[in-house]
């Protein structure tokens, strides 16, 4: 076992040493969490997961940790000896310990853990093979687009292919319409511009999707199958991995877009954490 400390918990401002047995995360998926790419000992846009963590908590009358103890602790995590400067770092936070019953307690001081992970591989040079999934997501408006710790449906999804050939499946709502990968968000290149499903009804807003918006000026619209698979160009992005080309959905396959190729270059050059190395030659 690694000597590395790679995981502190808090209760409120002191540390435990375990997830008591009545917390309400554990026992409802009552909390938050938030999944952040570490380069050179930097969270990669802190700003925008803690104002998505803020906003979850919002929506759920969660109260977080203080932000300055959260980010103390980061950097006391990050200064263990041994850690690797490049890596992933988890946050999650739940409503904290209370009774049986789904009732949320008043005013209870969260629980939180901080943990350390590998960073992710880098993706095969030719692009992501997808699939289809079968498990189609349910609408909640009030949970739609915050990183809530209820993630059964993902799981499902995830579960369906255990094939090594295949990196990541598409996810449709119970009406049909296209939402996301199991854990990234889609977009897809139409006649000369970008567009991205909407997360209104379900389905996770997410932080590189956000700078995606932005910089590809891309438009939310609702897709259909069809119009995924008849796409010119097609790739996934989350805030661990960064810009991810498709090649191949099912029997549909693209070649390398250079619309694609210059989006990956202007994340690489505002975040170094996505430097791709193809892309400097």
């Amino acid at each position: 076992m690694s000597t590395v400390e790679t995981m502190r918990m808090f209760l409120g401002d002191a540390q435990v040493e375990g997830v008591p047995g009545s917390d309400r995360g554990l026992a409802y998926g009552d909390g938050l969490f938030e999944t952040m790419r570490v380069h050179a000992g930097r969270v990669s846009w802190w700003d925008m997961h803690w104002a998505r963590l803020a906003q979850g908590a919002g929506r759920l009358r969660l109260r977080l940790p203080d932000r300055g103890l959260v980010e103390q602790q980061i950097e006391a995590l990050d200064a263990t000896p041994g850690m690797d400067a490049n890596n992933v770092l988890k946050l999650l936070v739940t409503r904290g310990c209370g009774g049986r019953g789904y009732l949320p307690p008043s005013d209870n001081m969260p629980l939180w853990i901080l943990s350390r992970h590998p960073a992710p591989p880098s993706p095969r040079a030719s692009g992501l093979h997808l699939r289809w999934c079968t498990t189609r997501l349910a609408h909640q408006p009030v949970l739609a687009g915050i990183k809530h710790c209820n993630r059964l449906e993902q799981v499902l999804a995830r579960g369906e292919w255990s094939d090594a050939g295949i990196d990541e499946g598409l996810v449709l709502d119970m009406e049909g319409n296209v939402v996301s990968a199991t854990s990234a968000n889609l977009f897809v290149l139409r006649d000369g511009g970008w567009h991205t499903p909407p997360v209104d009804r379900c389905g996770v807003a997410g932080v590189c999707r956000a700078w995606l918006l932005s910089a590809s000026g891309a438009r939310e619209t609702r897709l259909g199958v069809e119009e995924v698979e008849s796409a010119d160009a097609v790739l996934l992005c989350n805030a661990v991995r960064g810009i991810l080309p498709v090649a191949r959905l099912g029997n549909r396959a693209w070649l390398p877009h250079p619309q694609v190729r210059a989006l990956r270059q202007r994340l690489a050059t505002a975040n170094p954490a996505f430097i791709v190395p193809e892309d400097n030659v």
